[in-house]
């Protein structure tokens, strides 16, 4: 049914019989992708916007939230400023080889930069909200539900009920950050307390091998706090390129993160010194702080679903066709709550085509193919296209891998013994790069540009044939020549 309105363009028939909705369009969730589909549907021809979202708190609960979502309010802002000022630490350590006499004890003032972070918060959530209304979009401050096909309630802070009727209703309402089931699990905090500790803490252990807990184990340990990380597979990032994999696992223990490969948590206890931490092995680490880093879920079960017959998976997720349209053809859903890709841009590109797709007449599905993304651990890894491993398991074909590992100029002065990583993986056939990935300094800068390149579908050849600019990291992307190796077409890998 979804699709044959889409085909035969029914869902871009804004006006008619709209009368007597009280919306064209209600919004539960003002995140990232909430708030651009609300815009783009206003751009569109959407005459009545409606959204709500929970009050504004740095830590979300099931009655916090706020406009800006997870990414600007607890996400990837907040600690993008935090990775900026871990990485000063180390920076002013290298100064001191490049000719500037610092003291021997360099001070760090975490309060300081806590208060830097929530004041920029509070700027991008009143930003936010004025976008909201420069669009023309009525924003209600409270949590929203389903009741029906085309109806929306909101439960205000008094806790007052408004209900509306809408003739399209779209769910963002993003994820929640998970706690492993393990005793004292009470103890440990999620990525959201992290960002809002009021001192920061002299030890920490972190278990997850996600995104999540690299990046927090370098923020931490930039900032001097002694840092254990315990994952459960061999390497950090699964799903990631092996091989840059590798090359994370070797930064962080070069940063003086202890790292516990094939290590998970049996039990938290609190004492006078700290929480014990005990690990599936016996081992006993005494911390300040533990970091739950072990995934996030769906934000979908107060959202009343099951009662209107949108179909959920068995993680929560809502089920979406290739237009975000759920199994209710009036209910569309995007970003994290859907459990496709889980990026803020992702959501925003789903956002936007949503807009189109419903107010702008032009049925218009994501692509999710060379989708550029980074972890912002010190150095950053960035990626792009498939791995190496997702080339062998998808190539009809042989496969050609380039790599470059070197010593970045910086580090050569400054003698830190940290080498950037750089490769390319090549269709021999076609010469089309398949996957670009870098781990070093500026990693995302310089990946984001090389995403352009295989969105149009650039071939070795004509990287080959691009002058680099010297002296730069980036231009080592232009100038591998020589193959690593060669990967003859069914020749199996084993993924780590």
């Amino acid at each position: 049914m979804a699709r044959k309105m889409l085909i035969d363009g029914e869902v871009d028939k804004v006006n008619e019989d709209n009368e007597h909705y009280d919306f064209d369009l209600f919004v539960i969730g003002a995140g990232s992708g909430g708030v651009r589909a609300s815009r783009f549907s206003t751009q569109f021809g959407a005459k009545k916007v409606g959204m709500c979202e929970l009050p504004f708190h740095p830590v979300s609960s099931e009655n916090l939230g706020g406009v800006g979502g997870t990414c600007v309010l607890r996400g990837c802002v907040p600690k993008k400023i935090c990775v900026y000022g871990a990485s000063f630490g180390p920076e002013l350590e290298d100064a001191r080889s490049f000719g500037w006499d610092l003291n021997e004890k360099i001070d760090f003032n975490w309060k300081k930069l806590l208060q830097k972070k929530t004041d920029e918060i509070v700027r991008l959530n009143g930003i936010y909200k004025r976008m909201l209304s420069n669009a023309g979009v009525k924003l209600f401050e409270g949590e929203g539900k389903v009741v029906g096909p085309n109806e929306v309630e909101v439960t205000q802070l008094d806790g007052t009920k408004l209900k509306y009727s809408t003739k399209h209703i779209l769910i963002a309402t993003g994820s929640r950050a998970q706690r492993p089931p393990i005793p004292g699990q009470e103890l440990g905090i999620t990525s959201d307390e992290a960002l809002s500790l009021e001192e920061l803490p002299k030890s920490v252990v972190i278990l997850g091998g996600g995104y999540i807990a690299v990046e927090f184990a370098s923020i931490w340990r930039g900032m001097g706090a002694t840092v254990n990380l315990c994952f459960r597979k061999e390497l950090p990032l699964r799903g990631f390129d092996d091989e840059m994999r590798a090359v994370v696992a070797r930064n962080l223990e070069g940063r003086g993160i202890h790292v516990h490969a094939q290590t998970s948590l049996s039990e938290l206890v609190k004492t006078d010194q700290g929480i014990k931490v005990r690990t599936d092995h016996g081992e006993e680490i005494l911390a300040d702080v533990v970091l739950f880093a072990t995934g996030r879920a769906p934000n979908s079960k107060r959202l009343n679903l099951d009662a209107v017959g949108v179909e959920i998976d068995e993680v929560g997720a809502i089920k979406v066709d290739e237009y975000s349209r759920t199994t209710v053809p009036s209910i569309w859903a995007i970003g994290d709550v859907t459990n496709r890709m889980n990026l803020t841009p992702v959501a925003l590109m789903e956002g936007s085509l949503f807009a189109k797709t419903v107010f702008g007449g032009e049925p218009s599905k994501p692509d999710y193919n060379n989708i550029p993304y980074a972890v912002f651990c010190i150095p950053p890894l960035s990626v792009v296209g498939l791995s190496e491993e997702q080339a062998i398991e998808q190539a009809k074909g042989d496969i050609h891998v380039y790599t470059s590992s070197f010593n970045p100029m910086k580090n050569t002065i400054s003698g830190r013994q940290e080498k950037t990583v750089m490769k390319l993986v090549v269709d021999a056939a076609t010469d089309k790069v398949l996957g670009a990935s870098m781990c070093g300094p500026d990693a995302p800068e310089i990946i984001q540009g090389i995403a352009v390149a295989l969105k149009c579908g650039a071939t070795k050849a004509q990287f080959d044939s691009t002058v680099g600019i010297h002296p730069s990291s980036a231009e080592e992307f232009v100038t591998m020549r020589s193959v690593t190796r060669k990967i003859p077409s069914g020749k199996p890998r084993t993924s780590l």
